[in-house]
């Protein structure tokens, strides 16, 4: 309970802090790029999944910052004659993130991510969510609020049961790119070829890391155009890839070794300070062996939000996802993300 009231203070603090630096930014045209987040089940945030990333690569002698933070609530309870399946609570990822140019066309950068679990704050916002929407609620309204579990069990033999929170390191991230393409200006079409090597820092345990090193590689590219009057811009961009996995200690007789991810999305800036931005971002499943679609299937979520910039150099991203493939991805997703250009 402490750990989850000390993080329900540091988010706090952080958006009034936001919120003082609000103000319109009237410069070069605001940069719309893919929101950095991905599948945050605790199932899958554990692995070297990577989010889709810019398109452009940092200038060299550039750097880019990112504190971001995802906030997931999960409910699943499926059961079988053979199987069972219980994720319920609730999931910080906070992520200091660094990109930097270096020579002509390349960047270097790291992530380092802290992974709390706790019994949530968010059930009954994501019911009313729901409810609203008419989307479907499922088993939700008759489970308990507030409950921590992660819980897996097959042929009898218990696989996976976490029920801890706290707030730990995760898997440290290592990551290049290479811009393959430029077409100059201040929003370019563009393409680069990126990958990451995730390194088993966390804890397998306590699912903040997946006991496993993965290797992502995968090509993301953009398209940019300007309307004309005072209608502003429009950016179409897309990532496609794969991601290879050494075996983790997570479910590790079903873990699966390779995966498939892919996004797509476009976003519209009327003006400098301000864009809107949607995605539908997918990947292959991460687990076999399973009657459970959830765990032996592939997830696709759909994440809507937008891009304001504090300054030229400064921008906050701020979405919801939504779960397309039900159960294979949290039901809601809080993503924040506060970038800075030195």
């Amino acid at each position: 309970m402490t750990n989850e009231f000390t993080f329900k203070r540091i988010l706090l603090a952080v958006v009034v802090l936001l919120a003082s630096w609000l103000r319109p930014c009237h410069a070069e045209p605001l940069a719309i790029t893919p929101f950095y987040t991905f599948n945050q089940s605790p199932l899958v945030q554990i692995y070297g999944l990577p989010a889709a990333e810019s398109a452009v690569v940092q200038p060299a002698g550039k750097a880019w910052t990112l504190l971001s933070v995802d906030v997931a609530n999960s409910y699943l309870k499926r059961e079988t004659a053979r199987e069972s399946l219980l994720l319920d609570g609730e999931g910080e990822r906070i992520t200091l993130a660094l990109r930097y140019g270096v020579a002509q066309r390349g960047e270097l950068g790291m992530d380092l991510p802290l992974i709390a679990y706790n019994g949530g704050i968010f059930d009954g916002f994501i019911e009313d969510w729901h409810e609203f929407f008419g989307l479907p609620q499922g088993q939700r309204p008759d489970a308990p609020k507030g409950q921590l579990r992660f819980q897996y069990e097959k042929d009898g033999r218990q696989r996976l049961d976490m029920e801890r929170d706290g707030l730990h390191i995760g898997d440290l991230r290592f990551s290049g790119a290479w811009q393959l393409y430029h077409g100059g200006g201040a929003n370019p079409a563009a393409l680069a070829l990126r990958t990451s090597l995730k390194l088993p820092t966390g804890s397998s345990s306590r699912l903040t890391g997946s006991g496993s090193t993965d290797l992502a590689l995968w090509l993301t590219g953009s398209s940019d155009y300007a309307f004309p009057g005072q209608w502003g811009h429009a950016t179409v961009f897309a990532a496609a890839g794969g991601l290879a996995m050494t075996d983790g200690q997570v479910l590790k007789e079903q873990h699966k070794n390779l995966a498939g991810f892919g996004t797509v999305g476009l976003g519209w800036s009327p003006s400098d300070s301000f864009a809107l931005k949607a995605q539908l971002s997918g990947h292959s499943a991460f687990f076999r062996a399973s009657a459970f679609s959830e765990l032996s299937s592939g997830a696709m979520q759909v994440i809507f939000g937008g891009t304001v910039a504090f300054s030229p150099r400064t921008t906050l991203d701020i979405a919801l996802s939504e779960d397309v493939t039900v159960g294979a991805s949290p039901d809601v997703a809080l993503h924040l993300g506060l970038g800075h250009q030195f």
